[in-house]
Formats: structure tokens, sequence, C-alpha cells
């Protein structure tokens, strides 16, 4: 097989239909950036849930007198009451699931309160007799916060026990959302550049049905006669992958690592070695997609 004959061919056929090839650039370039960021946002997911679901805590509220509920229909938690969960957490039962707990008062819970929302005027308007007393409570394996919940249901002076990865789960469901909705708007740009590399080949086919013709009479092989066809689709798609994934490395590097880790917003982000492994994924995929699309093409542009 001739090479530079058919490097010749490509390169005529990129010259001859330069408009669809850069539109053929621009739709792989979008579509894969959106693959891209999908596969990102996966991993920043999978980061994030182990980092907070290791630190995920249980928290044990007790009676505050004030605000009532009906498990605190007899009033505040007794310094008994204090005393029978703190033993509770000590007793042989719970103590091997319990990595650490801590007790935070009325007084604590207000300070953390005033801290978080501080210059808000929702400070003014709550004391600490509003706040209740709770112990807080970091498990070993925090998948077995069902015990916990379990061991202090009903038991006197307790008003509820809350799990905070029921928040981190609605949370990470929202992510995964937004990661599901970028990955079926990749696959529709996807479908859209592989029409459109059909489209361009077929168009540039036709362009040299002349050339085709002779070929055909002088016994070229039908590999022969493709191949020019099935490199300019991926040569188009090769382009576009290779912007796409320098997308995706320029936002890791310049606003995830350069701007939000620098935020220190307390757990990791996804970094430039993450990014770096996506890039082959993108090329790969742009570059297959665009060959087996022009591949279709050709082969029936010929049986025609």
């Amino acid at each position: 097989m001739r090479f530079a004959l058919i490097w010749s061919e490509v390169g005529q056929g990129l010259r001859r239909n330069v408009s669809m090839v850069i539109s053929v650039i621009l739709v792989t370039f979008i579509s894969l950036t959106f693959v891209g960021a999908a596969a990102l946002l996966q991993l920043q997911i999978g980061q994030m849930k182990n980092y907070w679901y290791d630190r995920a805590q249980v928290a044990v509220y007790l009676c505050n007198g004030t605000v009532g509920s009906e498990a605190c229909a007899s009033g505040g938690a007794t310094e008994e009451q204090v005393a029978a969960v703190k033993a509770q957490l000590e007793s042989p039962t719970l103590a091997p699931l319990v990595d650490k707990y801590y007790y935070e008062s009325q007084d604590d819970a207000y300070a953390k309160f005033a801290e978080q929302f501080k210059g808000n005027s929702l400070v003014d308007y709550v004391t600490p007799d509003l706040l209740n007393q709770a112990f807080w409570i970091n498990l070993k394996d925090p998948s077995q916060s069902d015990v916990i919940q379990e061991s202090f249901a009903g038991l006197a002076g307790v008003d509820s026990v809350v799990d905070q990865r029921r928040f981190l789960d609605q949370i990470f469901t929202v992510l995964n959302t937004a990661s599901i909705t970028a990955i079926g708007i990749a696959v529709v740009m996807l479908i859209a550049a592989s029409l459109l590399i059909s489209t361009t080949i077929r168009l540039s086919a036709f362009s040299r049905r002349r050339e085709l013709g002779i070929m055909r009479l002088v016994g070229a092989s039908n590999r022969f006669i493709q191949t020019p066809f099935i490199l300019e689709g991926m040569f188009a798609s090769l382009v576009g992958s290779l912007l796409a994934g320098a997308v995706v490395v320029g936002v890791v590097q310049f606003f995830v690592q350069g701007y939000l880790a620098e935020s220190q917003l307390g757990f990791s982000f996804v970094s430039l070695q993450d990014a770096l492994l996506v890039v082959p994924v993108l090329v790969v995929v742009g570059v297959l997609l665009a060959g087996l699309s022009a591949q279709l093409a050709i082969r029936r542009h010929l049986r025609v």
C-alpha cells in the first residue's frame, strides 16, 4: 500500500471540506468535554464520599425542656439521664463500635451556632436554652449507625438520634444526578458527532466520485479506497479530543487546584494526575468513534 498517496488523499480531502472538518472538531470537542467533566465529577464524588463518610458523626440530642417533642414530654434531660446515655456509650455492647465521642452542652452548642451564623440576625433571637445538649459520636464503621439509633431509641431524656450520613446521601444524590446529566448530554453530542462525521465522509466521497471510479477501474482495493476517508474522520476527531483533554486539564489545574483547593474547604479535590488519566480515555473514545463512523459511511457510499 502506497502510504504517500494515501496521505496526499487525506490532505486533499481535508482541504476540500474545511468547514465540515471544523464542525466535526467542534462537536467532538464539546461532547468529549462533557464526557471528561462527568468522569472527573465521579472521581470527585468518590473522594468526597471516602472523606466525609469516614468523618460522619451520629448525634444523640437530649431533651432541652424548652422546645417540646413527643419524646420529651417529661421535660429536659436530667443529670442522671445524661449519665445514663454516657454509660450506654461506654457499655460492652457499644464501646467496641465507638471510635470516640464527646459531650456538647447547651452553651457549647450556642457558641458553635453563633460562630456558624456570625453576622446573621438569627443569632439575636436564639438563646442557649433553645438548643439541645448532645453526644457527638464517631464510629469505627459508619455503616453501623443503625445500632446506635436502635440503642438510644426511646431512652429517657433522648430527643432524637441523627445520622449525618443521611444528609450526605442527599448531597451526593444531587451530584450524581448532575454527573448523569452530563453523561446524557455527552451521549447526545457524541451521536451528533458520529452523524456529522458520516455526512462529512459521504460528501467528501461524492466530491471525489470521478477519482474513485478511476481507482476502481485500475483495480484499487476497497481497503485502499476507504483508508483516506477513515483517516480524515479520525484526524478531525483526534484534534477535537485533544482540545477537550486540554480543557479538562486546564480546568483541573487552574480552577480546581488553583482556586478551590487553596480555599481550604477541608477535603481533597481531583488532581492533575486524575485529569491526565482521563485524557487518554477521551482520545481513544473520540478516535474510535470517528473511525467506526467513517468506515460505515464510506462502505455505504461505495455500495451505492
